[in-house]
């Protein structure tokens, strides 16, 4: 349904003389006019006629061009008229084309983009700087920001760590390479020294280090089939636990910011698209969301999803900009922004290849 949403390099990473398509003078004046309409609604959110047009922006033709060329974007479903009155606004074609051809994603600036990594690198564990960065993101676009969970699957064990509790209770702490956390009690069946202990550790340590989640919960398995007798019993228990905490967890896979900003737009979700309430449902049953992140993860590619473009009825009033986080080329999630289709979307591009870009640095850091 629709057509393939937009990928966006990194506005950060973009070659300032990155070519940039023309077609005919005419067409060139007709997406003139409709970048023109398509930057008032946003702003105004109130229908665009061809005499405000002539007055804020330098066109450089007559009133009666610019009312001819939007007939023309009208009869080819472009802009559309929402009522009696003589304005214009643009319809999902209308955004897709202004998308396609933005020739300039304006960066953030280095003040705006320390400060993001100042938020961000103050979160003291996993769970906070996803919290802070769907703050962020929602304050920075004013729109529902969204991020994943980093997918365990896609992640490899950075350390494991075994503390002796007393001599029949361990803390195991696994530590994986997006940042994610672990920790589990153990009971043995029977107490064990602290040489017991050691041992447990290095030949775990050993066979966890630097794999995935899967080689790992693979290599665990093994131990506990070769085992020495004496601590066969210990290498078992430990060895229950962790596969459990290998394995993908399934709560907990979205955190979300500013529902409310929905509020603010709530005029652009009318009856025909759904209504707000519709959009609300979708993003209570996460998995929805979650589905439109899981197709959007490649790091320095910013996907711009429009209307039915999402594939989800219930979304089918708005857009969806988004992107993967992660470092050293490894994707740990998706991240991104809902909202209306009337969307400031260079700003928005830009915000979310920003924020991602640092989430992934400062997980990698930790």
């Amino acid at each position: 349904m629709g057509r393939t949403p937009t990928l966006w390099p990194n506005p950060m990473d973009r070659d300032s003389d990155q070519e940039v398509y023309r077609v005919s003078t005419t067409d060139d004046r007709r997406f003139e006019i409709l970048r023109a309409i398509v930057t008032d609604y946003v702003e105004s959110q109130e229908p665009i006629g061809s005499k405000a047009l002539v007055e804020r922006h330098q066109l450089g033709v007559s009133s009666a061009t610019v009312r001819n060329d939007m007939a023309v974007l009208e009869a080819e479903g472009y802009i559309t008229q929402p009522h009696t009155s003589s304005g214009r606004v643009p319809t999902d074609k209308g955004y897709r084309m202004f998308v396609d051809r933005i020739s300039e994603i304006k960066p953030l600036s280095s003040a705006e983009r320390r400060a993001i990594l100042s938020v961000l690198d103050s979160g003291v564990d996993l769970d906070d700087v996803l919290r802070r960065s769907v703050k962020l993101l929602a304050q920075l676009t004013r729109q529902v920001a969204v991020i994943q969970y980093p997918v365990l699957s896609a992640a490899r064990v950075r350390h494991l760590e075994v503390v002796s509790l007393s001599p029949s209770r361990l803390l195991l702490v696994v530590i994986v390479d997006n940042g994610r956390v672990e920790q589990r009690m153990v009971a043995l069946n029977e107490d064990h020294d602290e040489e017991d202990i050691t041992r447990l550790r290095d030949m775990f340590s050993a066979a966890l280090h630097g794999k995935r989640l899967a080689e790992a919960s693979a290599a665990v398995a093994e131990l506990a089939n070769s085992a020495p007798d004496d601590i066969r019993g210990a290498v078992l228990n430990i060895a229950t636990v962790l596969v459990e905490t290998l394995v993908e967890r399934g709560d907990d896979r979205l955190v979300l910011g500013g529902t409310s900003n929905l509020a603010r737009s709530a005029a652009d979700f009318t009856p025909v698209v759904g209504g707000m309430d519709t959009v609300l449902e979708a993003l209570e049953e996460q998995v929805v969301v979650l589905k439109i992140l899981a197709t959007t993860q490649d790091m320095g590619q910013v996907t711009v999803q429009i209307g039915e473009e999402t594939q989800t009825e219930n979304l089918r009033g708005t857009s969806v900009v988004s992107t993967g986080y992660g470092a050293s080329g490894t994707v740990f999630g998706g991240v991104g922004v809902l909202g209306p289709t009337r969307m400031d979307y260079p700003g928005t591009i830009a915000s979310v290849a920003a924020v991602a870009k640092y989430i992934g640095e400062v997980l990698a850091e930790r």
